[in-house]
């Protein structure tokens, strides 16, 4: 059992927050907004805190918060996520013109990549963002299996972010580790491809994979 804090408690989080904890981890949701929020997991063994709680008390956080404001929300934790694994789910974009993600926010890096500089002493990797919120805790719901991308500078870290995803569904040939977390770039930028494919297909679930 691993415990675990999933910062943000939209969709994404709500999703990892309820596979992780089925899975017999100790899951709590950090939210700037937890007294508004604990209704809704109530009688559930999903505990809800505010953010810096939430971080203290783990030894694995998860990254669901909005990527464009990512970066200023976790630098405040600095010192909470000291020695710790941060998993990186976000993408971090602009907001378009009809609510779909616009252009990176981080065209010449990632994401990932500031998360890690302004975080020197937390081994971040990033991992799931290159599918839809449904696909991230049901991979077998697709027709095809989808690819989870692995990026980060810490071996250990990246291992146990694999035996997490494997919780999460994910078996271990369906996950490509890329290397180090500049590698990021890459499945950032998928980001450019979701607001057609939203526009073209609706919410359905899909992800990018690799076929070979």
């Amino acid at each position: 059992m691993t415990n675990i804090a999933i910062l943000g408690s939209g969709r994404v989080g709500g999703v990892l927050a309820a596979k992780l904890a089925d899975s017999g981890h100790q899951v709590t949701i950090g939210s700037r907004n937890a007294a508004d929020i604990s209704a809704t997991w109530a009688g559930t063994p999903v505990a809800v805190a505010d953010t810096a709680t939430a971080a203290e008390s783990a030894t694995v956080i998860v990254n669901a918060t909005p990527g464009d404001s990512s970066l200023e929300r976790l630098s405040a934790l600095r010192s909470a996520l000291a020695g710790k694994i941060l998993i990186d789910v976000s993408n971090a974009t602009e907001r378009g013109p009809d609510g779909m993600p616009g252009n990176l926010r981080y065209p010449n890096d990632s994401l990932a990549e500031h998360l890690q500089a302004a975080l020197p002493d937390t081994a971040v990797v990033k991992t799931l963002n290159t599918m839809i919120f449904t696909v991230m805790a049901d991979p077998r719901g697709l027709k095809i299996p989808p690819t989870a991308f692995l990026s980060g500078n810490d071996g250990a870290a990246k291992d146990t972010v694999t035996l997490l995803l494997a919780d999460l569904g994910w078996p271990a040939e369906w996950i490509q580790d890329l290397g180090d977390v500049t590698t990021a770039r890459g499945p950032e930028a998928v980001m450019l491809l979701v607001p057609a494919l939203l526009r073209r297909h609706g919410m359905i679930p899909f992800s990018l994979t690799i076929a070979h």
